[in-house]
């Protein structure tokens, strides 16, 4: 359990700054989608992009799956998480999460980092369509297979626990019959550059403007958001994690906070708009 000094300290510091806003899986949890590496969940790997380019038999396992789990996902709603995160006023949101709950919120000035799971590209023209659509032709080419798979758990990309996937017919490109893939970054996969540069640009931006990089929701496993944190540390930016269990992050964090996300972010939106009220 945080202390109440540390709340409070950590809501002080942020209340007046510049932000830059790093979220993760775990603000989404409250919204029903499972996070990868909070307490209590189960270790899994997911699909790597080598595998998924390996072979028609991989992608077949991956859209069969997929297929029942982002027909769950899709009616995820933002919770208070998200809405606060959207009433900040951040200089800048990264969210690695690719479930597009962000935008559903209203948030301005956002980088989905690893892209949306509600668009799809093909590997072979480049050519993007939406999931929705490619929805419509699985369930036409799949008649009865979520009905008779309801009862399996949803992973947090959308992806479910199922093994018998053999008879799934995977529709492709219909403009080159390429394979088609979720225009989300892989593992194995790198973030586009430009995206990455634009967050590095804004996080930069806070060393001179007295800013503060806030992460929410994420065990900072992975390098595509580690890097951030640890640019903000030797930039002597002022960093605060709110997370429940331990980050890879915790040891630059100038303040972390073992809270829930919608909770915590909720308080600090009220703080901000405090400040702003203070200074009109």
């Amino acid at each position: 359990m945080t202390s109440a000094p540390t709340l409070d300290g950590a809501l002080d510091l942020l209340a007046g700054r510049p932000l830059v806003v790093l979220t993760g899986a775990g603000l989404s949890t409250d919204s029903g989608i499972p996070d990868y590496r909070g307490p209590g969940a189960p270790v899994r790997m997911p699909m790597t992009y080598g595998e998924f380019v390996s072979g028609p038999a991989a992608r077949q396992r991956y859209w069969a799956r997929s297929h029942l789990g982002w027909s769950r996902m899709r009616r995820a709603d933002p919770n208070p998480g998200h809405r606060a995160v959207a009433a900040i006023g951040a200089d800048l949101v990264i969210t690695q999460n690719v479930d597009g709950l962000h935008e559903a919120a209203g948030t301005p000035r956002l980088v989905a980092l690893h892209g949306r799971i509600a668009e799809v590209v093909c590997l072979d023209c480049r050519g993007t369509t939406s999931r929705r659509s490619l929805q419509e032709r699985l369930e036409d080419a799949n008649p009865g297979w979520a009905e008779r798979h309801a009862a399996v758990a949803v992973r947090p990309d959308g992806d479910v626990d199922l093994e018998e996937t053999a008879t799934f017919v995977v529709p492709d490109c219909t403009d080159c019959a390429g394979p088609l893939k979720p225009d989300v970054v892989f593992f194995g996969e790198n973030v586009p550059k430009d995206r990455v540069a634009r967050c590095y640009a804004a996080v930069d931006a806070l060393a001179g403007s007295g800013g503060a990089l806030l992460v929410a929701g994420s065990s900072l496993t992975v390098m595509s958001g580690l890097r951030f944190v640890r640019r903000a540390a030797r930039l002597g930016v002022p960093v605060v994690i709110v997370n429940r269990g331990v980050t890879r992050g915790d040891d630059l964090a100038t303040y972390k906070v073992e809270a829930g996300t919608s909770e915590w972010l909720t308080a600090l939106a009220a703080r901000r708009r405090s400040a702003r009220a203070g200074t009109n």
